[in-house]
């Protein structure tokens, strides 16, 4: 029973809820019964709250049973990725020297949507330190394994996340994405995840990143990742930067298809290097939406490469937040991370990070032109499937650390707009290759409409791990 409830979407675990065929208490048994099965392997989870899930179980069954669920995501599992407030729970961060000295006052803003929602928090996820780099594996909790391989990375910095969704352990997981950290694991997974227009998540406590980060779902499904928008996007005062509720059904708004959309396809955003396998997946992708009715167009939109804005940003928001820590501390951090805290972002200076900032805003101005002509652009979500989970993490041809080069993705986070990933295919290696689907700022309706139509054109399943 636990595997086939494993493949039940969120409509289909409400309408079985309703016929009252199946009970919340037993889905979230069949939940914990694939973590068991699972978790030794994989290490998806920072910390499991069976106690906590068995209650918020229990309430969501009477509610069903009264016959008043609170919505269509009573009763379904959920995960938070560790970097985020779970009220009673401490948050580790993923580090040994960053995580809450005590358990949480309150929940993040995508917490209590989920909770004032009923669905059923199964506990936190694993996260890189502070989510800084692209695959998962932490000081505090060890590698997360990509169920399509073990031997490979599921991506990060969302990859606990990703791997609850893949293995049907959780239906609805949240994501953070401060360069890629959804789209990422999403494409290394097999599974759909949007970071939404900046703001359209409220977020809190602030990331160490900045307005580069973004809330967001990863999910088996199009729909499910809908329904799931729609109870994060609403309004919390504790994020002053978020926008108002555009009061769109995202589930509904999805079905709309793209039969004459302007779609732009650029293969390398004019300055990338793609792996062949995944670029004739991305292109076979991009000609799919031609059969669907979209007009596109190949043709890159030509800003310049902005990597090293990028690089600086994300330098300067690591140094600040591991700035009270002492010498000592600092032994502890991520090898990576300290690497970037103690040599690049010491050598940064003001101009630096001004010009920095400069490079950003021209980034969003071109783009904001770029989609004066085109509704959608479409780009892989990564340059290649993914690598192996405990490599040392560097591409000896050009001495770059892999876990730093979301090169598709970072752009996306500088300027704000939406941005999802959708599985095109499996390399012949058995790997999931992501497409990026990316709309113009605050056009989420458009980017899930597009991702909705080329799943239902191209459907895709999950990992067989027994």
């Amino acid at each position: 029973m636990a595997d086939e409830i494993a493949c039940l979407t969120v409509r289909e675990l409400g309408a079985r809820y309703a016929s009252k065929e199946v009970s919340p208490r037993e889905v979230l048994a069949a939940s914990l019964a694939r973590i068991d099965k699972f978790e030794d392997r994989v290490n998806a989870f920072a910390f499991i709250d069976r106690a906590g899930a068995e209650a918020a179980a229990s309430e969501s069954e009477a509610r069903w049973m009264r016959g008043e669920p609170l919505g269509p995501l009573d009763g379904v599992p959920a995960t938070v990725k560790d970097i985020m407030y779970v009220k009673g729970c401490i948050t580790t961060y993923g580090s040994r020297v960053l995580a809450l000295s005590e358990p949480a006052a309150e929940d993040s803003p995508p917490v209590a949507r989920l909770r004032e929602a009923g669905a059923i928090l199964l506990g936190m996820t694993n996260t890189p330190e502070i989510g800084w780099k692209g695959h998962t594996d932490s000081p505090a909790h060890g590698i997360t394994r990509n169920p399509w391989n073990l031997e490979r990375t599921p991506g990060g910095s969302s990859g606990g996340a990703a791997v609850a969704a893949a293995l049907g352990i959780a239906p609805l997981n949240i994501g953070t994405d401060g360069g890629g950290s959804i789209r990422i694991p999403a494409s290394f997974s097999g599974l759909f995840g949007i970071k939404a227009t900046s703001g359209r998540v409220p977020a809190w406590p602030a990331s160490a990143f900045g307005s580069l980060a973004h809330t967001g779902p990863i999910t088996r499904t199009v729909e499910d990742g809908a329904l799931m928008l729609n109870a994060l996007a609403r309004s919390d005062s504790r994020d002053w930067l978020a926008l108002a509720p555009d009061g769109v059904d995202y589930a509904t708004a999805m079905e709309g298809g793209i039969k004459g959309l302007r779609v732009a396809y650029s293969p390398g955003l004019g300055y990338l290097n793609v792996d062949d396998d995944v670029a004739a997946l991305v292109r076979a992708a991009a000609e799919g939406f031609a059969a669907l009715g979209a007009e596109v167009e190949e043709v890159d939109p030509g800003f310049p490469d902005p990597r090293r804005a990028r690089e600086t940003m994300w330098w300067a928001g690591a140094a600040f937040r591991t700035r009270h820590l002492t010498a000592g501390q600092r032994a502890m951090l991520d090898p990576g991370l300290r690497e970037v805290v103690d040599e690049k972002a010491a050598a940064l200076t003001l101009t630096d990070y001004m010009e920095a900032m400069q490079a950003r805003a021209e980034l969003g101005i071109a783009m904001s032109r770029f989609h004066d002509r085109y509704d959608l652009l479409l780009t892989p979500a990564t340059p290649f499937a993914a690598y192996l989970a405990d490599h040392a993490g560097v591409d000896e041809a050009t001495k770059q650390r892999w876990a730093e080069r979301p090169a598709f993705t970072f752009p996306f986070n500088m300027t704000g707009q939406p941005a999802a990933s959708v599985p095109c295919g499996m390399t012949p290696d058995g790997l999931p290759a992501g497409l990026q689907i990316v709309g113009r700022m605050h056009d989420d309706v458009t980017v899930m409409r597009a991702a909705r139509a080329f799943e239902a054109a191209h459907p895709w399943g999950m990992p067989i791990l027994s």
